[in-house]
């Protein structure tokens, strides 16, 4: 049961942004904001003050790092000023346009129509769709405020988008979440193994890590990716797996019965820290390198080089990212991988194991945080009665107080929308009418909820077509908070810019409300290293242990890497996860996963005979709501692609540079044609940054269907059956 609600306060307190005593005084360090690489910048204030735009450039200092920089990095500070929002704006119904209002106005329309549809509906009737763009403080205050003041568990984050097949992988193998490589290995291993990850455009330092090593020691480091294109990832490569689309799992179970034909295991290792192999190797026996490469659409000689390849390397350290993740099945791919490491004992040491990318900049901060429907603070489950004990008394909530049942993960919010189960719907910081798969249902569910409300710094999103309430977001620069990057490390980001306007940080929103519907003991925060302590509390002795970091330690010696337990040193934090081969399963023991691969949700057939896969350009980030602002990179990606191989062209009357029509069984979009034979036959590509409110609009994800993992919900994002024709 929800706690009840009393009457709201008549002294409302309005928290506001944390802001640098002096802003503009000086360089400001603090993490990218784009994706997980975490990549340190330092900020120089503009030198005219009446200009608002600061650059940036890599910091040396930053471990992750070490001052390297992308374009988008490097242009972030061309971002910042334009296109805000700078005040509340407010809508009874979607054909009125939006007119101003108080943040008074706001939170009184807030409370009545929380309070009116938990009297109606219920806690279920309440969600929340945040973001790996959130600070921690910003995921942690959220999730106290709908999980544990409310009783609805219905917080969902994009990263349920991006790395939740990851979460769960992690979990259901080796008994927690959490990536246990760091960036260091990346020196040492001897084959990086590159599968579902575009490293060069998606995670762009990383890959200039490894291709300065393939360059310096062109014998010490094999670099094998497997991707159905060919891409800047692929070009310095030693081996290239141009597998069919929906194929990784069948790749991996293939290596595996390969490595048992090697006796390439480590059987001590099996034995003594692992348990269900018998199982796996069952599964592995079965699937025979002709079946293999048959379903792949690879030759039998790459395969077994691969498998020799793993047999004979000292460390391995695989890497994934979206194009594993983004699948049906995603968690049992990650699975796949991870038993492999676990086989051949490669993990928990120097220049080994199982590494995921994660695709934006807080998202690890967000799974700290609980930042995903069947989560709570530190790597705790709302289906644990003794976790959801831990975590009321930690908030000082009634027992009880938090649901027992995951909430609603991001698509089941659309289809509950979709019946008329949901009374408010908020996202923050993000932008599904662009990011989530079949757009139409998206866009008609939303339009079928009494109130939508979207906290956002940029105006204009495509999002905002169906809200009622827009809140002005303050962005990274303008608060005060930390971010994980893919590695554990945690940055403090300071607030070196004033929000614009009326903008307030989203944990300030949150912690506000939270007041006035009552609970002003639990949300009485003065600044974000309050609400920062409070959360690092919670994770002591969990395996994501962040109990001794603070903003103060973070911002006198800089990032530091979790485990961070109470009393350690700066520095002492750990930088790899399992290297006393001790896994927190109720045994000890890794788990090893049986699971065939079924393919592709929805595989091509006569009348959609082409598979469309969607990924990123170098220069964009997500929907563009930032990078459309920058004039450097509108004009290396002035517009999307659709990359077609020259006998699907044919085959399809496609001639090159003109328009086609890309339809699938949810709709149809228009695309420029690019034929090349970088990509597999039968399988075609397009970016996914482009929506309905940008200049040559290109929904991609229009086209793309719902259909989930089974263990993480995770969309299958990456591919659908389409058919291509062209455009008179």
């Amino acid at each position: 049961m929800a706690a009840a609600i009393p009457a709201p306060l008549n002294a409302p307190h309005v928290a506001t942004a944390a802001v640098a005593a002096d802003p503009g005084s000086q360089t400001a360090r603090a993490q990218c904001p784009y994706c997980g690489v975490g990549c340190g910048l330092e900020l120089k204030p503009p030198k005219d003050p009446g200009d608002p735009q600061w650059t940036a450039r890599g910091d040396r200092h930053h471990p992750s790092s070490l001052g390297q920089v992308c374009v988008k990095g490097a242009t972030v500070g061309e971002t910042l000023h334009h296109n805000r929002l700078t005040t509340p704006l407010w809508r009874e119904r979607l054909d009125q346009p939006f007119a101003p209002i108080s943040w008074e106005k706001a939170f009184g329309l807030l409370v009545e129509r929380i309070r009116a549809t938990l009297e109606q509906q219920g806690p279920q009737g309440l969600a929340i769709y945040g973001s790996g763009q959130f600070l921690t403080e910003d995921y942690y205050v959220a999730n106290k405020l709908l999980k544990g003041a409310l009783g609805s568990n219905n917080f969902d984050a994009n990263s349920r988008l991006c790395m939740s097949s990851a979460v769960a992988g992690y979990a259901r193998s080796l008994g927690s979440d959490g990536p246990p490589c760091c960036y260091d290995d990346l020196d040492t291993a001897d084959l990086v193994f590159l599968i579902g990850t575009n490293t060069a455009e998606c995670h762009p330092v990383l890959f200039q890590r490894l291709l300065k090593r393939k360059r310096k020691q062109k014998d010490a480091l094999r670099l094998v990716v497997v991707d159905p294109r060919a891409t800047a990832t692929s070009d310095p490569a030693d081996l290239h797996l141009a597998i069919r689309p929906g194929s990784d799992l069948v790749l991996l179970q293939g290596i595996g019965h390969l490595l048992l034909e090697l006796q390439a295991l480590d059987a001590r290792f099996i034995a003594d820290h692992t348990e269900g192999f018998a199982e796996l190797r069952e599964l592995w026996q079965q699937w025979t390198p002709q079946r293999v490469c048959d379903l792949c659409g690879i030759a039998e000689a790459d395969l077994r080089q691969l498998a020799q390849w793993w047999a004979e390397a000292a460390g391995v350290l695989s890497l994934w990212s979206m194009g594993v993740n983004q699948s049906s099945e995603g968690t049992a791919t990650v699975a796949g991988i991870i038993n492999l490491h676990l086989a051949t004992g490669q993990i928990g040491r120097a220049g080994a194991g199982p590494f995921s990318l994660t695709g934006q900049p807080n998202a690890m901060g967000g799974r700290e945080a609980g930042g995903l429907a069947q989560l709570l603070p530190g790597y705790r489950f709302v289906a644990n009665a003794e976790h959801r004990a831990e975590v009321e008394r930690h908030w000082g909530f009634a027992a009880g107080s938090i649901a027992p049942a995951p909430g609603l993960a991001v698509w089941d919010q659309i289809e509950a929308m979709e019946r008329g189960e949901l009374g408010l719907w908020w996202v923050a910081a993000t932008n599904p009418l662009v990011s989530m798969p079949a757009l139409d249902r998206v866009r008609a569910a939303a339009t079928n909820c009494p109130m939508v409300v979207l906290s956002e710094a940029y105006a204009g999103t495509e999002t905002a077509a169906v809200a009622h309430l827009l809140l002005p977001a303050a962005q990274w620069s303008e608060k005060s908070g930390v971010m994980t990057n893919s590695e554990r490390r945690v940055t403090h980001c300071p607030a070196f810019r004033e929000p614009p306007g009326e903008a307030r940080p989203d944990w300030a929103i949150f912690a506000e409300l939270g007041r006035r519907l009552g609970f002003e003991q639990q949300f009485s925060y003065g600044s974000a290293e309050q609400v920062y302590a409070e959360f690092t509390a919670l994770t002591a002795g969990r395996v994501c242990d962040l109990s001794g970091l603070s903003h103060g330690l973070l911002a006198e010696h800089g990032p530091q890497q979790w485990p961070f337990p109470a009393g350690t040193a700066p520095g002492g934090g750990q930088p790899r996860l399992y290297g006393d081969h001790q896994f927190p399963t109720p045994t000890g023991k890794a788990r090893f996963l049986a699971e065939q691969p079924f393919g592709l949700a929805e595989p091509p057939c006569e009348q959609f005979p082409l598979v469309l896969t969607v990924g990123r350009y170098l220069g964009h980030w997500h929907t563009m709501t930032r990078t459309a602002h920058v004039a450097r990179v509108n004009q290396q990606h002035p517009e999307a692609l659709l990359e077609v191989h020259p006998a699907d062209a044919a085959g399809n009357g496609l001639m090159d540079g003109a328009t086609a029509e890309v339809c699938s069984r949810r709709g149809s979009i228009h695309a420029k044609v690019a034929i090349t034979d970088r990509i597999r036959q039968g399988t075609v590509f397009l970016p996914m940054h482009w929506g309905a409110s940008q200049e040559n609009a290109c929904e991609a994800n229009r086209l793309m269907h719902e259909q989930a993992c089974q263990h993480s919900k995770q969309p299958e994002l990456k591919a659908a059956a389409v058919q291509v024709r062209p455009v008179p």
